[in-house]
């Protein structure tokens, strides 16, 4: 899984991205940008499976992760934490905290630095965490548990245009 979706990072601008006609002396690109640090929910089940299919797409949108993993099954993400600190991750970028979720989860949607927040692991606090969400703009993902799209990578991405006079 990590590997499809790490196929993703170099299309991703030719994908979501483009040039639009305008009349005028114009130019107009849409161009894909990370939206920044990104709070996930793992989901419990698969453990390992459920944690990588929730990362990947927010990191190869370029964003950073604060994970909260499985709060029954936390051995996999520990052992992937370890993993990931000794790799080529720079520090920093994902961050995994295990704990109980219902404690951890309202701090993540209310917290002003995080931008986004999937839910997929949510255990039936999804309401309250979107509405704590809301009140400070944070975009609310619910993804799929164990599942693999480009559409969750864009989920994760803010779209940017540009506007540029021609022979300027």
């Amino acid at each position: 899984r990590l590997v499809w979706y790490a196929g993703w990072a170099d299309k991703l601008s030719q994908v979501l991205g483009g040039s639009n006609p305008v009349a005028g002396p114009y130019f107009n690109f849409t161009v894909p940008e990370p939206t920044g640090v990104v709070g996930v929910l793992a989901p419990d089940e698969p453990a390992l499976a459920g944690l990588i299919s929730r990362l990947a797409p927010p990191l190869v949108g370029g964003n950073t992760v604060v994970a909260v993993a499985s709060e029954r099954r936390p051995l996999a993400a520990i052992e992937l934490a370890e993993a990931l600190a000794t790799s080529d991750v720079p520090g920093g970028v994902v961050n995994i905290v295990t704990g109980r979720r219902g404690e951890l989860a309202p701090w993540l949607a209310g917290h002003m630095d995080v931008n986004a927040i999937d839910v997929t692991g949510a255990d039936g606090e999804v309401a309250e965490l979107e509405r704590v969400a809301a009140e400070n703009v944070k975009r609310v993902v619910r993804g799929e548990a164990d599942g693999q799209s480009p559409w969750q990578i864009a989920d994760f991405l803010e779209l940017k245009t540009v506007w540029h006079p021609i022979g300027r």
